[in-house]
């Protein structure tokens, strides 16, 4: 079924075999990448197929690497909508404004894509018991898969991860326990114990396929935009896993020659609280540093320091983009407005790409009448907590006085 020709590292090109269980590179320990035969994909498959094809990310099999279609653990995930955005485009000034909403995915947030593929891949090599850091949907994401997958699953979160994410975790059957501190120390855990008690590492690049499973929201946007692809993306960055995805997919994508070379300017949304890949961007640094005392609203930005930072930031510069940080209270009124404007109420994480694309445009580094895609990659339904609301009570047994309703 699958193309995949190897595993490469992303630092030093060591090759790696896709056909046994992979970490991170041997040699150097950077994520590997896997590498597939895209001339043999070229010559099997006609791009307009694609179009009688089911809704789902697994569309695109060719692209991914599971070698047997009996192996895939799928909730159905991928393909979702590419909204024009007219009227809060308008409301700031982009008169080609898009919102790819990944709300409506399984588990509610973009994650599912990564864990699909991880999973079948993990299921395909014979893995029974994996593990994961988390900020808190990747955990609720990886409980759901790996239950359809039937392994056993242990999910290590920060105290205060989402309510939601702790108990999605818990009602999917994962061994659900909390850390006193912050994913990185969630991390430490989960390495040792992958040491000691066997678990399969599913932590962000630590495994060589979750990656592939976000490629496909590139390859999406390829597809929904009739193989052209848009002038910029706008992506809320804490790991970097669908940034340096999509990338790769658009790579893969013009190699094959199903794109042209024009790629769109890939920029990265951070929190203040929490922007390492802003502060080496805007440094000049090919590596971030460790930031120290992350805060922030967004659980999913709270990542001090990702082990693909210098992917992110390679990606970042091959697309001649930006990376820029917003505040919290700059979220929460985005996750309000893009909701009033447009109906969709997104993650504090995806509020933040609005929050973002406002100050490209205030600083002139988007012009208002390019094609820009802003990535809402979860549902705020998994936040409810950041949103106490004071709504008037009425008693139908008293007259009510109409005119004093707003």
């Amino acid at each position: 079924m699958s193309f995949l020709s190897h595993l490469e590292c992303s630092n030093c090109g060591r090759h790696h075999s896709a056909n046994q269980i992979q970490g991170v590179c041997v040699e150097c320990g950077s994520p590997l990448l896997p590498r597939y035969e895209l001339e043999a994909i070229n010559r099997s498959i006609d791009v307009k197929a694609l179009r009688k094809r089911k809704p789902t990310m697994w569309r695109y099999w060719e692209f991914l690497p599971i070698q047997s279609k009996s192996n895939i653990v799928s909730l159905g995930e991928g393909f979702t909508p590419l909204i024009r955005a007219e009227r809060l485009g308008r409301r700031i000034g982009l008169r080609n404004l898009w919102i790819k909403d990944e709300s409506l995915i399984p588990t509610g947030t973009f994650k599912a894509r990564g864990f699909s593929v991880a999973v079948s891949k993990a299921k395909e090599l014979g893995v029974r018991s994996i593990a994961l850091p988390s900020a808190g949907n990747a955990a609720g994401a990886l409980a759901a898969y790996g239950a359809r997958g039937g392994m056993k699953v242990y999910v290590f979160m920060p105290v205060d991860a989402p309510l939601s994410n702790r108990l999605e975790s818990y009602m999917c059957g994962a061994h659900v326990y909390l850390v006193k501190g912050l994913i990185s120390q969630a991390g430490e855990i989960v390495a040792e114990g992958s040491k000691t008690r066997g678990w399969f590492n599913m932590a962000t690049f630590k495994e060589p396929y979750r990656v592939e499973g976000k490629k496909t929201m590139g390859l999406e946007i390829a597809e929904q935009f009739e193989w052209t692809l848009p002038d910029v993306i706008v992506y809320p960055t804490g790991g970097g896993t669908g940034l340096v995805g999509m990338w790769k997919a658009f790579k893969e994508l013009e190699e094959m020659g199903w794109v042209s070379p024009e790629k769109p300017r890939m920029v990265s949304v951070q929190a203040k609280g929490c922007a390492p890949i802003v502060k080496a961007f805007q440094e000049g640094k090919e590596r971030a540093d460790f930031w120290e005392g992350a805060s922030t609203i967004a659980a999913g930005l709270r990542v001090p320091k990702s082990l693909a930072d210098f992917l992110v930031l390679r990606a970042l510069r091959e697309s001649r983009g930006h990376a820029v940080a917003v505040s919290d209270a700059e979220i929460l009124e985005s996750v309000n407005e893009m909701a009033r404007e447009e109906g969709i109420f997104p993650c504090p994480e995806g509020a933040a790409t609005l929050a973002g694309v406002k100050s490209l445009l205030n600083q002139g580094l988007v012009d208002p009448d390019e094609k820009i895609v802003l990535f809402n990659t979860g549902s705020g339904l998994k936040y409810l907590e950041l949103f106490p609301l004071d709504l008037p009570i009425l008693n139908p047994r008293e007259e009510i006085d109409f005119k004093r309703l707003q």
